[in-house]
């Protein structure tokens, strides 16, 4: 164990801290040219994805929140900038007055595919680490989650 840690858990900690913040840093630098924050983005993808999903509902703001990483955020204020610039469509529902219905539109679904080109390069930086390795670091990361969401 090195530097000075109480114990593993610490390090542990330490280590998901300060790699957390440094992969966020990289990714604002690919987000940066694109005029778009970390939370911007994960809203599109998460827009993205429901492209594919057969609703019998609208897909809305509160839908949007539970669904982003930073639970924190604004939802409203972030699906506003987004539909200002372009990327989102905002609807009144028919079925309920009180909701909203979110959806990509052709441009936000371009800059997504111009993103990801850019997101592959970040593989890169990932390099010293097997496909192997990441599938078992997944595995361990995944079950800290599933704690962290009960």
């Amino acid at each position: 164990m090195q530097g000075n840690f109480q114990n593993e858990y610490h390090h542990l900690r330490a280590n998901l801290l300060r790699i957390g913040a440094w992969l966020r840093q990289e990714v604002n630098t690919v987000l940066e040219p694109f005029g778009i924050t970390q939370q911007q983005f994960n809203a599109l993808r998460i827009l993205r994805g429901q492209m594919n999903v057969v609703r019998s509902t609208s897909f809305s703001t509160n839908d949007l929140r539970d669904l982003l990483l930073d639970k924190s955020a604004d939802t409203s204020r972030l699906v506003d900038r987004l539909v200002d610039k372009g990327y989102v469509l905002k609807t009144p529902c028919t079925m309920d007055s009180r909701r909203v219905n979110l959806k990509l539109s052709e441009t936000g679904l371009q800059l997504l595919s111009e993103i990801d080109l850019k997101m592959s390069e970040m593989d890169a930086i990932l390099g010293n680490v097997t496909e192997k390795e990441a599938q078992e670091l997944n595995g361990f990361l995944d079950r800290l989650l599933v704690m962290s969401e009960e």
